[in-house]
């Protein structure tokens, strides 16, 4: 039987001839012969020139999605494992870690399909009605191409619904265990498969993580720590361990000498602590801590660790448990709206009984409150995830960002990031320049950046474009 042909509308907007793999119902002029929902069917201009091929759900506004800008005889294992070992060859190109997004939907040329590889397990969101009744031809590919131990289904997701599909999870082949352990940026951490948010873990922020390693040191001389040369004789034993790992600037030559370069303190004497030269961080919305597990790898002195959830940082601790950190971390449980204020609230009494001013309550014990950090991250969930929820959204990046900034010592850094992708680029830095004036501070962009290399952006899908990550440095004006 001949395949169902979908016409576009002459007036509609080129989108699909820019790379957009979506045709919306309203695009659509008419269909020329029959096809059941998932069916796949030809995409023709309005003068019958084929465009493209793709299945087919008339209970979506997302009509149709395409899967190939050449005719298609089948969406069956075939098709899938030769998309799968595109996505193989591009993350082995561009990706040192196994641990990643294999397959990222429309940016990979599958639309609806997300994998993720933990380990030996693979998890799968199937999120699309043309690609939900082909699951056992993409386990069939999966299983062909990337040989996995497991796969598990996560399409526990709204989106579903949208397309007439009810959530789904569990195993759909081989063993899956609830807890896997990954690897990223050489750093052990675990994943709860059946928990965890999204597929179990964000590997997007993963080469943004890794770009805090500069401000990681550098901050002993803020507390007057100084390097100076003494004689190696001199030296206490957490000393020499200390210089032994290159951390005090010595050199082989210097150390093989009769003297060597220490950390001394304003009154001289050596220091022993081997993260002397590290800064202070404050992680929110820290999930499992990840970018806290980064922070100490890269020479941290002290993490604030801080999540809402009391699951999420249990699975912290016992990531940095297993990665040797525990005596630089320390752990928070709290809203992290409420934490920010709460800090900024006894820094500003701190500063106010500090120049004696007459609104200080002095009856009241400051308490914990009033600290502040060389380096401040803000990692926070989707704030905008209609774009009827983009003025509550910029209020509450406006709130953190205009807090987390506050709490930022002189001349540190601010790492902020919001993964909504109703909130524009430009509007984000917009809502940030507003938070900055409002604080009083004057910010200097570093660096920008968005999502890593196994989740590409496909030119002419602006909704890939979610992931804007910045880091500022932070002075008062």
């Amino acid at each position: 039987m001949e395949r169902a042909k979908v016409i576009l509308q002459r007036s509609r907007k080129k989108r699909l001839e820019q790379g957009h793999p979506w045709i919306y119902a309203n695009e659509i002029e008419r269909m020329e012969g029959e096809a059941a929902a998932g069916d796949l069917v030809d995409i023709l201009a309005a003068n019958g020139r084929y465009l493209a091929t793709g299945y087919w759900n008339p209970a979506s506004q997302i009509t149709v999605r395409v899967v190939s800008r050449k005719p298609v005889d089948a969406l069956d294992s075939v098709f899938f494992a030769e998309k799968f070992r595109d996505c193989q060859q591009h993350r082995r190109r561009f990706v040192e870690d196994k641990d990643c997004r294999l397959v990222y939907g429309e940016a990979d040329y599958v639309p609806g399909l997300i994998v993720d590889r933990f380990g030996e397990i693979l998890v799968v969101q199937i999120l699309t009605l043309g690609l939900d009744v082909r699951r056992d031809e993409i386990v069939k590919a999966l299983v062909d191409v990337f040989a996995p131990r497991g796969i598990y289904e996560r399409s526990d997701v709204g989106v579903r619904k949208l397309e007439g599909l009810e959530e789904t999870t569990g195993v759909l082949y081989g063993e899956c265990p609830r807890i896997v352990e990954i690897v990223e940026n050489g750093l052990r951490m675990e994943v709860d498969l059946v928990e965890g948010q999204k597929t179990g873990y964000f590997y997007d922020q993963r080469e943004n993580r890794a770009s805090i390693a500069p401000l990681m040191t550098g901050w002993g001389s803020l507390s007057g720590i100084r390097l100076e040369r003494r004689a190696a004789s001199e030296l206490p034993e957490g000393a020499a361990a200390l210089q032994g790992r290159g951390e005090a600037g010595t050199t082989e030559a210097e150390a093989a000498g009769d003297s060597v370069l220490v950390p001394v303190n304003a009154n001289g004497k050596i220091v022993t602590f081997p993260y002397w030269d590290g800064a202070t961080v404050l992680e929110c919305f820290a999930h499992t801590g990840s970018f806290t597990l980064h922070a100490c790898k890269y020479g941290a002195k002290k993490v604030t660790c801080l999540d809402i959830s009391e699951h999420a940082i249990e699975t912290a601790r016992r990531n940095v448990a297993r990665n040797g950190f525990e005596g630089r971390v320390e752990f928070v449980v709290s809203d992290a709206f409420d934490y920010l204020r709460a800090q900024v609230k006894g820094l500003e009494e701190r500063s106010l009984r500090a120049a004696g001013g007459k609104g200080a309550d002095t009856s009241k014990p400051l308490g914990a409150a009033g600290r502040t950090w060389d380096v401040v991250v803000l990692d926070p969930p989707a704030f905008a995830k209609t774009k009827n929820a983009v003025a509550g959204a910029c209020r509450g990046y406006k709130d953190i960002n205009l807090h987390g900034m506050k709490l930022v010592n002189e001349g540190g850094y601010l790492v902020t990031a919001s993964c909504s992708y109703h909130m524009k680029p430009e509007l984000f830095l917009e809502t940030i320049r507003e938070a900055a004036a409002d604080a009083g501070k004057l910010l200097r962009l570093v660096e920008w950046r968005a999502a890593g290399k196994d989740h590409p952006q496909l030119l002419g899908v602006p909704e890939g474009n979610y992931l804007k990550f910045a880091v500022f440095e932070v002075r008062s004006m």
